[in-house]
């Protein structure tokens, strides 16, 4: 039998390895950013080792997020890259930018989704994050509306699980007012009725404030993440309120070009159809006909001419891959206007 000491002598062993290894990685890679892995390469690589069993021993979400964070701290040798988040901070798109890039960057919070988009056109930020998707409430309209007049790519996204806690300092039975976000008080609307039907819901810009609200008034509460209870260091009365168990929001991270396939992509599209009879369904065959699944459709108003509209498309593949580029070519012969937005890695 191994005694204790002798255990501990191997840990220690184990853990200078691993110090000497990280040294050695970052000496590889001083002065030659391209040789460490994007975040979505790690995403890439984690899939492969999965497939082939080789993650037994160590969970995968331990693994990524060890590599995130060297992956951060070596681009912070480099230069420290600055990324636009929909804010302020300590929101769920705070909390997605630092699941995606890590800890060691500069985040810059932007006041409205028009903001991060201008930041990073105006290259004062490198990358910018914000929502587009939610489970439960839908898309996300205003972050579809910027991508028609812009260049910028999407270049990966973030599936993240959404929590939502009731904060506040007083007893829950005491509560005069809960401040939230309004999508997080729809994702919570059944529970608000249920448990808090006689509290006063008001709306406010993100659930950082509603937080900050909550901290200066006796009787008030707040929707918000974990996040934001630290940040304003307020108790957690109730976790995971939300109405859905499986609430999930869709983060998209801009950049100014998609990166290359990686075998499991995914592509979005900007169409404008034509304006006859059955243009809408002309426009969808070339997905069955090439056999390209289809994953998301939303429809916007474009603003330019009464009652015409712009389609919101994601689909499985990389715009490189052989059956979209045909299904693209169909759709360039079918569409008044065809834009694609960005291929990129499938969040998991």
């Amino acid at each position: 039998m191994t005694r204790q000491p002798d255990k501990q002598k191997q840990l220690k062993q184990l853990d200078e390895q691993l110090v000497e290894l990280l040294a050695r990685r970052f000496r590889l890679t001083d002065g030659s950013p391209e040789l460490g892995q994007r975040p979505e390469s790690v995403e890439a690589w984690l899939r492969q080792i999965a497939a082939d069993g080789g993650l037994d021993e160590v969970p995968k979400n331990v693994l990524k997020t060890m590599f995130r964070e060297v992956n951060s701290a070596v681009a912070a040798r480099q230069a420290v890259r600055k990324i636009a988040f929909l804010g302020p901070p300590a929101t769920f798109t705070h909390q997605a930018a630092l699941e995606y890039f890590g800890s060691a960057v500069d985040f810059q919070s932007q006041a409205t989704i028009a903001d991060v988009f201008d930041a990073v056109v105006r290259r004062r930020c490198h990358f910018g994050v914000v929502p587009v998707e939610n489970s439960t409430e839908g898309a996300v309209t205003h972050t579809l509306d910027m991508f028609v007049d812009t260049e910028l790519k999407i270049v990966a996204e973030v599936n993240m699980p959404i929590h939502h806690c009731l904060l506040c300092r007083g007893a829950r039975d005491q509560l005069q007012t809960v401040y939230s976000h309004p999508q997080v008080l729809g994702q919570c609307r059944l529970w608000l009725q249920r448990h808090l039907p006689k509290v006063h819901l008001v709306e406010v810009s993100s659930t950082t404030e509603a937080a900050a609200r909550c901290s200066r008034e006796a009787r008030a509460g707040a929707l918000a993440g974990k996040l934001a209870a630290r940040q304003y260091n307020l108790p957690i009365v109730e976790k995971n309120i939300e109405d859905f168990s499986g609430n999930t929001t869709r983060f998209l991270v801009l950049g100014e070009q998609s990166p290359p396939p990686c075998g499991q992509d995914k592509t979005s599209l900007l169409l404008v159809v034509r304006d006859r009879v059955g243009a809408l369904y002309d426009a969808l065959l070339p997905f069955g006909r090439h056999q390209v699944n289809l994953t998301f459709i939303e429809s916007r108003p474009s603003k330019r001419r009464n009652w015409e509209y712009y389609f919101f498309i994601d689909l499985s593949g990389h715009a490189e891959d052989r059956a979209v580029a045909e299904t693209l070519r169909d759709l360039r012969e079918d569409c008044e206007f065809v834009k694609i937005l960005g291929s990129y890695p499938r969040a998991t």
